[in-house]
């Protein structure tokens, strides 16, 4: 940059010393013939004129101007060879000529600088169309990053290069660069983690390195690429390079983005897709399920009671009848997530007492489990609360028989009811005295068909669908769930709550 400015001082002033000695000269010559001062004069403006003409800025077409008129009067009236006057009326001589000289030079300065800019305008504009065009048709990241090396390298008069960062916001392992005009080569980046911390946080400016200046590139959320500029190159960018380079990236990122935007697009879609097939097979064979298992746990129930308590087949019995009960348990829920999750089961809301609906549930409960010890623990007024019973009564057995599968040797679950002072939440908490939750498992407690215990979905009891629905069916109700382990003992804890005022 520097010996680039030092070359067009040193072009300049060749230009004002040629220019100015060839007047001069063709002043003399004129001089010699008798040509009237006029024309003299004339030959110096036309000099200031081409000095303007072919030098940068406006300061050598004034300092010519000057230069001019001092000539003229040193060389060309009397007293010759001095810069003495001995006629007043060269003085308005001098003085016209020296304003119609920096007139007409400042006039053709500023028409060259009009042409210069319209130039590079057009440039820029047909740099960035052309970028814009080819960007329009890319259909990956790797597409766009070939696209925008190749423009920026034509428009930049070097080898360019693109960086991809992939959907995770993560940097790749090469980079695109353009090795020849019609050819591109990938190149392995060994550092690409610490050229990624380098780039963070840099929206506007660049990161210089050994080989390269290096341009983030940014979309509307995260770092999308970076933009590689040679350093000889970098260095020697002028201004309206600068506002090119922006430019197209900036071009590149709204191209990025669109392709990404496309990415998740698909993503969500084939998702949507696939919960629904799945939602739409849950719900056939739950209904499919429905009738044999209800006709099952009837029969089951018949047989004992018609059953002698010493008949050796009266477990076998129990055992069926406990499994159905179970299996239609299990139906139920998944009837239940399917409709809630597709927004086909509306709440029917009424205000009910907290009490009986614990009630029932815990005597659900005791049907399919006896060996259990239930401590409820309740304010002494009475609160009716707007709920959908039924289902309020699945997010009670749903918990209490979570914390049954979690307590294998001491069945003892606590359930405890508050509310606020200011008459708004009710909040429940159901403890057990189990093995308690695993960290890892904490943050996925409530997605559908997890398990704890690293235990396969389709083990027996253990198919993951209960606290999935309690959270649905809590969050429906406008009230939130959470679980954590005991902080008094071993044990796990799950507390949620429910609105008192029914919003309209």
């Amino acid at each position: 940059m520097k010996n680039w400015k030092v070359y067009d001082s040193l072009f300049s002033l060749i230009v004002v010393v040629l220019f100015l000695s060839l007047a001069s000269g063709i002043g003399y010559i004129f001089d010699q013939v008798g040509f009237p001062e006029t024309n003299i004069v004339i030959v110096y403006l036309l000099a200031v004129l081409l000095i303007s003409r072919f030098t940068t800025g406006y300061g050598y077409g004034i300092a010519a101007s000057v230069m001019g008129t001092l000539s003229f009067n040193y060389l060309f009236t009397e007293p010759y060879y001095t810069f003495a006057v001995d006629n007043p009326g060269y003085i308005i001589t001098f003085i016209i000529m020296t304003t119609t000289a920096i007139t007409t030079s400042a006039i053709t300065t500023r028409a060259k600088k009009n042409t210069i800019r319209a130039q590079e305008k057009e440039a820029e504009t047909k740099a960035l169309y052309n970028l814009t065009s080819r960007l329009t048709d890319a259909l990956d990241i790797h597409q766009i990053a070939s696209i925008s090396s190749s423009m920026l390298s034509d428009a930049l008069n070097c080898k360019a290069g693109c960086l991809c960062f992939d959907e995770n916001g993560k940097p790749e392992d090469f980079y695109i660069q353009q090795s020849e005009h019609d050819k591109q080569v990938q190149v392995k980046v060994d550092d690409a983690e610490e050229l990624q911390h380098q780039v963070e946080g840099i929206r506007m400016g660049y990161v210089v390195n050994e080989m390269f200046y290096d341009w983030p590139i940014y979309g509307q959320e995260n770092i999308l690429g970076i933009i590689r500029i040679p350093v000889e190159k970098a260095e020697a960018l002028n201004e309206t390079q600068t506002r090119i380079l922006h430019s197209m990236i900036e071009n590149t990122a709204l191209a990025m983005d669109r392709v990404y935007l496309q990415y998740q697009r698909l993503k969500s879609h084939e998702e949507t897709t696939q919960e629904r097939y799945r939602g739409n097979l849950l719900r056939s064979i739950s209904h499919d399920l429905r009738t044999p298992l209800s006709g099952i746990m009837a029969t089951s129930e018949m047989l004992v009671e018609m059953t002698d308590s010493i008949d050796p087949r009266i477990d076998m019995i129990k055992a069926i009848n406990k499994d159905s009960i179970w299996l239609h348990s299990l139906v139920e829920n998944v009837l239940s997530l399917t409709r809630l999750q597709n927004g086909k089961l509306a709440l029917k809301k009424e205000k009910e007492a907290v009490e009986e609906i614990i009630d029932q549930s815990i005597r659900q409960i005791r049907k399919r489990i006896e060996d259990i010890s239930i401590q409820v623990t309740m304010p002494d007024e009475l609160t009716l609360v707007p709920m959908d019973a039924k289902l309020i009564m699945q997010v009670f057995i749903n918990l209490l028989e979570n914390a049954v599968k979690h307590s294998p040797n001491v069945k003892e679950i606590d359930i405890s009811v508050e509310f606020d002072t200011m008459g708004q939440t009710m909040t429940v908490k159901i403890k057990d005295n189990g093995e308690g939750i695993d960290d890892e498992d904490l943050k996925n407690i409530f997605e559908p068909f997890y398990t704890s215990g690293n235990k396969h979905a389709d083990a027996r009891n253990r198919i993951g669908l209960g606290l999935s629905i309690c959270e649905t069916i809590v969050k429906a109700h406008g009230g939130e769930i959470k679980a954590q382990n005991r902080k008094d003992r071993k044990g796990a804890e799950f507390i949620f709550t429910l609105p008192l005022e029914d919003e309209k």
